[in-house]
């Protein structure tokens, strides 16, 4: 994924990973959405204009960054309205939220967490994470996929300060009982939690970052066979792919989907 605080361009299951996830263990959830096919995601949400453009049958769906304090794109067009008319229109909404990054990450970004701050962070990210997605119209049993871009694992406390961010995140989440996401790096953030021991209060849908221009989630699956099956997998396999449609141009990462969409309407 373009890193979103840089410049970037213009079925019914019940969800494997949720035995795992032990503070849902007490709830009865919403039954998830499922959307299997073609998504993108780019940094800005398009126009209704554009989005009705390009609803051609190749995409199905589209990742909006609903909020985060690194998210890097302003987002004039996301509304509740525009949700509303767009889901109406027949696209599956995909709720990305961009919260702390490691404090060992190259580069900057305005949030950043440490391993004093990753609990209290991981629960005010995800408390807020659900405020956003609610107030845009989407509702609990929804999922949001928290974006963690690349960093350096094998720095043990910070891999560690990690882990406890995305679980206090994701407790967040659970406790007013929306789905938990994320997206990261094959080789590196998405390696953290799919390789983690204890996965307590981890994801149990994850967004693979793999940019070998392969439109599967199945055939060159990085981790366990075993983990994140049953619609559990989102895979990113091509990145700044500038496309016309209808009259509208725009930059877009693809992805190919086989996990929970938002639930509207």
């Amino acid at each position: 994924m373009i890193k979103p605080w840089a410049a970037a361009g213009a079925a019914v299951v019940a969800g494997a990973g949720i035995a795992a996830q032990t503070s849902m263990a007490a709830t009865t959830w919403p039954a998830q959405r499922t959307f299997t096919g073609h998504a993108f995601d780019t940094c800005a949400a398009p126009s209704l204009s554009a989005m009705k453009a390009w609803n051609t049958g190749f995409y199905g769906a589209a990742a909006v960054y609903v909020g985060g304090k690194n998210r890097g794109c302003s987002q004039p067009n996301l509304t509740a309205s525009w949700v509303k008319s767009v889901t109406a229109a027949g696209w599956k909404l995909i709720p990305l939220y961009v919260g702390a990054q490691p404090s060992c990450q190259t580069g900057s970004s305005p949030e950043k967490l440490t391993a004093t701050t990753a609990a209290s962070l991981g629960a005010t990210d995800g408390a807020d994470a659900v405020a956003k997605a609610a107030a845009l119209g989407m509702k609990a049993g929804s999922p949001i996929y928290l974006d963690m871009e690349a960093y350096d694992t094998t720095n043990t406390a910070c891999n560690n300060g990690v882990l406890t961010y995305v679980r206090a995140f994701d407790k967040a989440l659970h406790a007013k009982t929306y789905r938990t996401g994320y997206y990261g790096v094959t080789s590196s953030s998405a390696k953290a939690v799919a390789n983690a021991t204890d996965k307590t209060d981890l994801p149990g849908n994850l967004w693979y970052a793999l940019w070998d221009k392969q439109n599967t989630t199945t055939a060159d699956w990085p981790f366990g066979a075993t983990q994140f099956t049953n619609h559990s997998r989102a895979r990113q396999y091509l990145v700044n792919s500038k496309e016309s449609r209808g009259g509208y141009t725009i930059t877009v990462d693809r992805d190919a989907w086989d996990a929970p969409v938002a639930i509207t309407g």
